[in-house]
């Protein structure tokens, strides 16, 4: 088959031709139909990622057809249709017992812990837990779309920040994450702002649910501009981007008893930003970290697609090829266009 491999980190992919895989007993092989760039696949390139053996293949955002099937699956055959969340549990430790297979103490990760979805095919562990049905009205671009980014902001905003209608929310960094939380929010009842350093990609913001926007490179501060618009600050409030100046400045924009949802990475030297722990303790602040999805958790959030109430599809900004992915992987720091990045041409 075909795909991007590095064999250095921070060196060019290149793309190959390797072995097909297998289906380990409880997995599936799934032909990749479509594939989303993330910029945790950057980070893996970089080398922030200690779980990746050299060579890789990246990749984790990703829908298909079932190619193979293990022996030991039972719920699942040659044919389905299919999407997987990026964080697979095993099924049998404590963090999977108690319902969080997001945490799994012996988690398989697609493009990070194995081999990922930039090639034609990828074997795919734990298949009866972790493998999500695909609705027959919903196309292979949208639901890798859906990916790491809009399911991740999907438990964060709704599951972990627990949002309700008419709170206030806050949205720092409007990558595929911040403009997938901007459009959760708005279709719980929020009111949504929008943050970033570019205008257009504000711009786009709120065309798809954010009813403010603020410029970070132009605002002389950023947390007051949202305690300015909302008068009493966040009921939750997003860091999307994953950096510490992002970070401290969400935890600032919160009202009292606010939740700050972390979902963009802090690596390396950025990992310990200075976080102003004198108002979390004196305004009662939560600091939740937020790590993927349960497959378990689909149905909802599927549910509301179908019905109209979220557009995941409109957050799509292009289609590129396998080929076209080398230099779409190795700029993603530029953080160039607006929007998701589906590869689906193999």
């Amino acid at each position: 088959m075909k795909a991007l491999v590095y064999e250095q980190f921070g060196s060019p992919p290149l793309i190959q031709n390797v072995d097909d895989p297998t289906p380990e007993p409880a997995g599936v092989v799934i032909k990749v139909m479509a594939t989303g760039l993330c910029r945790s696949d950057w980070h893996g390139w970089i080398g922030h990622d200690p779980d990746i053996e050299l060579p890789h293949v990246p990749g984790h955002e990703l829908a298909g057809v079932i190619e193979a099937v293990g022996t030991d699956v039972k719920n699942w055959k040659i044919g389905d249709r299919v999407t997987v969340p990026f964080v697979g549990g095993c099924g049998t430790c404590p963090e999977c017992d108690s319902g969080n297979h997001q945490v799994c103490d012996n988690q398989f990760q697609p493009g990070f812990t194995h081999w990922g979805s930039f090639a034609e095919y990828v074997g795919v562990h734990y298949a009866d837990i972790n493998l999500v049905r695909l609705p027959d009205e919903m196309d292979f671009v949208t639901a890798a779309s859906l990916g790491c980014r809009f399911v991740t902001s999907y438990r964060g905003i709704v599951d972990q920040g627990q949002v309700a209608a008419g709170q206030w929310v806050a949205v720092h960094g409007c990558g595929g994450v911040g403009l997938s939380a901007i459009m959760i929010a708005k279709a719980y009842g929020a009111h949504v702002i929008a943050i970033d350093i570019d205008d257009e990609k504000l711009a786009f913001a709120k065309t798809i649910g954010a009813d403010y926007g603020i410029n970070a490179n132009t605002s002389a501060n950023v947390s007051e501009a949202v305690f300015e618009i909302s008068k009493r600050g966040a009921h939750i409030s997003m860091d999307a981007l994953g950096h510490p100046v992002t970070c401290v400045n969400s935890v600032r924009s919160l009202a009292k008893r606010g939740k700050h949802i972390q979902v963009g990475l802090l690596v390396a030297d950025q990992s310990t930003p200075n976080i102003p722990m004198d108002i979390v303790v004196a305004n009662e602040l939560e600091i939740i970290g937020s790590h993927g999805i349960q497959a378990s958790r689909y149905p909802e959030m599927l549910q509301m697609i179908a019905d109209g109430r979220m557009a995941p599809e409109k957050l799509v900004g292009d289609t590129i090829s396998l080929a076209q992915s080398v230099d779409a992987l190795i700029t993603m720091d530029q953080f160039q266009g607006t929007g998701v990045t589906v590869i689906n041409q193999f």
